[in-house]
């Protein structure tokens, strides 16, 4: 393992309707140093994440670590890829409230993602979780390598992965609650290591694209207050973008 960043060599298998779509846009978000349990180490560019690396406690329960942006509108797509097999209890990927748990330690091995109302998950083994109950969903993935795409549309409320570039199907319906919603991962098993891959996002309405197109402008949201712009919109943009 090695604590720094990564250039991801391998071929990312972005569905084709989001990689034609001219309208999706990139987006910089990363893990979040500040958003993070203990028990996760990121590389020093953020986009690589390693659980339970403790040579003596390899794993003493379930860590998780949260992206550094939230979302309440627009359409969302990422991309995770796994450095190393997923194995043990529990390996996720999917989103959650600020709410959402992050660490749960005294060896308390669980699916945190779905543990209840603030998150929804996709475990490696093929079932998702919400709100403590869990359905199959597709067949557990092994392989080093797999890369799950994640597409959260926040205009129908619905959340749906995909594995190696294709589509597995809606996963959740109606999680638009109006709260903000961040990109987590998650895992039980030592030396777990899994990486960003590409981060994109669409926007239906001209004030969305606007406001979207003002914030990747900008060096950071202190510098939204020298804008010519109302109160209100400076306000929106500091929130949600």
């Amino acid at each position: 393992m090695a604590h720094f960043c990564l250039t991801t060599a391998l071929t990312q298998n972005m569905p084709c309707w989001i990689e034609d779509d001219q309208d999706f846009k990139p987006e910089n978000w990363r893990w979040d140093v500040n958003n993070k349990s203990p028990e996760v180490q990121l590389s020093s560019c953020q986009l690589a994440a390693y659980f339970h690396v403790d040579p003596v406690d390899s794993s003493i329960g379930t860590a998780g670590v949260r992206g550094t942006k939230g979302f309440t509108t627009g359409e969302h797509y990422w991309e995770v890829i796994f450095l190393e097999p997923p194995h043990g209890t529990s390996v996720m990927v999917g989103v959650g409230t600020k709410k959402a748990l992050l660490h749960l330690g005294n060896y308390q091995y669980i699916n945190l993602l779905g543990r209840d109302e603030e998150s929804w998950g996709l475990s490696y083994k093929g079932t998702t979780w919400h709100n403590g109950k869990y359905q199959r969903y597709t067949e557990p993935f092994y392989d080093q390598t797999t890369v799950i795409g994640v597409h959260l549309n926040l205009y129908n409320g619905t959340l749906t992965y995909y594995r190696n570039g294709k589509s597995l199907g809606v996963a959740f319906r109606g999680i638009n609650r109006g709260e903000e919603l961040y990109p987590i991962i998650c895992s039980t098993a030592a030396e777990t290591e899994m990486e960003l891959g590409m981060r994109s996002c669409r926007f239906n309405s001209l004030q969305e694209k606007c406001c979207f197109t003002i914030m990747q402008a900008m060096k950071g949201k202190q510098a939204v207050d020298k804008l010519p712009l109302p109160t209100v919109i400076k306000s929106r943009l500091k929130e949600q973008y």
